[in-house]
C-alpha cells in the first residue's frame, strides 16, 4: 500500500516533457523576435520586442497547458498549502480566457498579461515541488501509444515550415521541403490581392500553437486514468489545437497557392459559429470515447483497455 501511494505521488515524466517543449519554444520566440524586424502583429523590436512576444506566448497557449498540468499534479501536492497555491495558479492562468487578454490582431504584451504569466510560473514551481518530493515516474508502453506517435509524426512533419519560422528561417531552401511546402516564396496574401508576402512569415504562428496543444493532449492523456473532467478538458484542447493547425496550414499551403479561395474558419478566439460548434461536438465525442475505453478499475497509472473486462472467478 505504501509503495502504491509513493508511486501515485511521483511526477509523471510526461509533465517534464511538456514543460521542456514549451521552454524550448519560448526561448525560440524570444530569440527570433529580438533579432528580426517586427512581424506577426508585433510592433516592438530588439530585446523588448522579444520579451513582449514571449510574454504573450506564455499567456497563449502556455496558460491553457498550465491548467491541465495543475489538474494532474493537484492530488500529488504534499500539503494543503501547496494545494491552495495550485488553486490560485489555476485562477491566474484562467485569466487567458478573458476576452481581449490575447488577440491575434495585436500581440504586443500589456501589463494584464502578467496575470496569466504568474499563474504559469506558479504551476511550474509546483511541478518542481512534486518532483523534488517524490521523484519522477514513467509509464509502460500501451498499444494506444502507437496512435499517439503516428499523430505526432504527421503533425510535426506538416509543421516543419513553422518550426523553421520560429527560428527565423525559411524551409524552402531544403530540397525536399521546398517541393512539399511553401515557405519563403512571396505570394499574394489572398488570391487576387496586390500585396505580396512570404507564404510563411518569420516568427510564431497560431498553427504551431495548435500543434503544441495537440502534442500536450497526447502526452498528458497517458496519465488521465479516472479523471473524467480533465479528460474533457484535454479533449477540447486536442480538437481546438487541430482546428487551429488546419486553419493556418490550409491558408498558407492551399489558399496562397491559388488552388481555392475558400478558407477553413479562424477559431483562435471562441465565439458562436458553425466551426466552434464542430469543435465542441468533436470534443464531446472524443471525451466519450476516452471514458468508454479507459480502465476505470485500475490505479492512476492505468491506460486504455487492452482486453475485455473479466469477472473474477468463483471459488
Amino acid at each position: 500500500m505504501q509503495t502504491a501511494k509513493r508511486q501515485a505521488a511521483r511526477l509523471p515524466v510526461e509533465l517534464v516533457l511538456v514543460w521542456v517543449l514549451f521552454a524550448v519554444v519560448t526561448a525560440e520566440v524570444l530569440a527570433t523576435y529580438s533579432r528580426i524586424p517586427s512581424r506577426d502583429h508585433v510592433s516592438g523590436s530588439g530585446i523588448e520586442g522579444g520579451l513582449s512576444r514571449a510574454l504573450v506566448f506564455v499567456n497563449f497557449p502556455v496558460a491553457l497547458v498550465a491548467l491541465a498540468v495543475l489538474g494532474l499534479i493537484y492530488t500529488r501536492l504534499p500539503g494543503r498549502g501547496y494545494r491552495g497555491v495550485a488553486i490560485l495558479a489555476a485562477v491566474l492562468s484562467a485569466a487567458v480566457f478573458w476576452p481581449g487578454i490575447v488577440t491575434q490582431a495585436d500581440l504586443d504584451a500589456r501589463p494584464v498579461n502578467a496575470v496569466a504569466a504568474i499563474g504559469v510560473l506558479l504551476a511550474l514551481v509546483l511541478t518542481g515541488a512534486v518532483a523534488s518530493k517524490g521523484g519522477v515516474s514513467t509509464s509502460s508502453w500501451h498499444r494506444a501509444d502507437w496512435v499517439r506517435v503516428a499523430l505526432a509524426i504527421v503533425l510535426l512533419v506538416a509543421a516543419l515550415p513553422w518550426l523553421a519560422a520560429d527560428l527565423g528561417l525559411y524551409s524552402n531552401g531544403v530540397p525536399l521541403l521546398g517541393r512539399l511546402f511553401q515557405s519563403g516564396q512571396f505570394l499574394p496574401e489572398r488570391p487576387g490581392l496586390p500585396n505580396f508576402a512570404p507564404a510563411v512569415h518569420h516568427g510564431h504562428h497560431h498553427g504551431m500553437d495548435g500543434v503544441l496543444l495537440v502534442l500536450t493532449a497526447l502526452l498528458l492523456s497517458r496519465r488521465l486514468a479516472r479523471r473524467a473532467a480533465l479528460a474533457a478538458y484535454l479533449s477540447l484542447m486536442f480538437c481546438y489545437g487541430v482546428a487551429n493547425f488546419a486553419n493556418d496550414f490550409w491558408i498558407e499551403q492551399v489558399v496562397k497557392r491559388g488552388w481555392t479561395s475558400w478558407e477553413i474558419p479562424n477559431v483562435t478566439e471562441p465565439h458562436v459559429s458553425v466551426a466552434w460548434s464542430l469543435i465542441v461536438i468533436a470534443s464531446v465525442g472524443l471525451w466519450a470515447l476516452w471514458v468508454r475505453l479507459v480502465d476505470w478499475s485500475g490505479d492512476e497509472e492505468s491506460s486504455l483497455r487492452t482486453e475485455p473486462d473479466r469477472l473474477p472467478a468463483r471459488r
